[in-house]
């Protein structure tokens, strides 16, 4: 396992909401994150889908691990996201990547996938600011 891997795992362990939906980082790489979940019973809503709440949550740090990758210490600034279809599955991933970065700024896209019976699917798209912390 890599020291950035090692490293961001160490992080996401320590993010109590993270632990609580039982997010995985699966990929950080400089310029590149992927997070994902298993879909559970609990995290669905009224309709049978998975929440919106929680594909915001999983695009906001995907965005913010392929921020952090190249930047350092950083929190998301702004992002929005598109809802495309219903995720429904089993699994969802949210893929990150860097698209323009500086010194103290990252805008990021992430796509996030939702994996079952029918194959995966794109489910949401988002874009990102993220800010290095200047401690």
């Amino acid at each position: 396992m890599s020291e950035l891997l090692e490293f961001g795992k160490k992080i996401l362990k320590n993010q109590p909401f993270s632990a609580l939906l039982g997010t995985e980082l699966e990929v950080i790489e400089p310029g590149t994150a992927v997070l994902s979940l298993a879909i559970r019973p609990d995290l669905r809503q009224q309709h049978g889908f998975v929440h919106g709440g929680v594909v915001s949550y999983l695009a906001d740090n995907a965005l913010t691990y392929a921020g952090g990758s190249v930047l350092g210490d950083s929190v998301t600034s702004e992002y929005k996201i598109n809802y495309l279809r219903p995720a429904i599955g089993d699994k969802l991933a949210a893929k990150a990547t860097v698209l323009s970065s500086g010194r103290n700024q990252a805008v990021c896209q992430c796509t996030v996938i939702a994996n079952g019976d029918a194959g995966e699917r794109t489910v949401a798209v988002a874009q990102g600011t993220i800010n290095k912390v200047d401690r």
